[in-house]
């Protein structure tokens, strides 16, 4: 084998580690969300809280955004075909459009500077962009697949803001403290 052959070799099996690593945190992602879920608020029960973006964020921070937008597509399609399958293709969209703003901000920013404080700017980030990217995807989505008026969406906004944050939130701060203990298995 030539020394050409050879490396070609490895990075074609880092590659395929790589991508078994991915398929475990969409496997890890989706168990997530069929294990726990919770509505929020009891008045907007539809909105519930799950921690499949934990596995995504990590996911991101490790691999990077291209990666983390590749897992939360992967992730919500097998979520909204499985464990999620009653919310349809809304569920899918409104998932992909989510976490992946989420991921996407979130991860160029700290692929940028990988310190402690990057990844606390950039988990706030994410979450502000997911909350206002949310606010206009639920006023142009929602009333297209549930044939509501904007304006009863609108009036939701207060939840739908407030769900937004609470959620993002809380997974990135469970990410900001499992993502290095994480990481290292993952980089090997």
């Amino acid at each position: 084998m030539t020394e050409g052959t050879g490396n070609q070799a490895v990075v074609r099996s880092n590659r395929t580690l790589k991508v078994v690593k991915m398929g475990v945190m969409v496997a890890i992602s989706v168990a997530l969300v069929y294990l726990i879920h919770f509505p929020i608020f009891p008045v907007v029960s539809f909105l519930e809280y799950d921690p499949a973006d934990i596995p995504i964020l990590i996911g991101t921070f490790t691999f990077g955004p291209l990666a983390g937008l590749v897992l939360t597509v992967v992730t919500s399609l097998v979520q909204g075909l499985t464990v999620s399958a009653g919310s349809g293709l809304y569920g899918i969209l409104m998932h992909v459009i989510a976490t992946g703003v989420l991921v996407l901000v979130a991860g160029n920013i700290y692929q940028r500077k990988k310190t402690r404080v990057n990844a606390v700017i950039a988990l706030v980030c994410g979450t502000a962009a997911m909350a206002v990217v949310m606010m206009g995807a639920n006023m142009v989505i929602t009333p297209i697949f549930m044939g509501v008026p904007a304006a009863a969406v609108w009036q939701l906004m207060p939840f739908i803001v407030g769900f937004n944050v609470i959620k993002a939130g809380i997974n990135g701060i469970v990410t900001f403290v499992l993502y290095k203990r994480i990481a290292n298995f993952l980089r090997k």
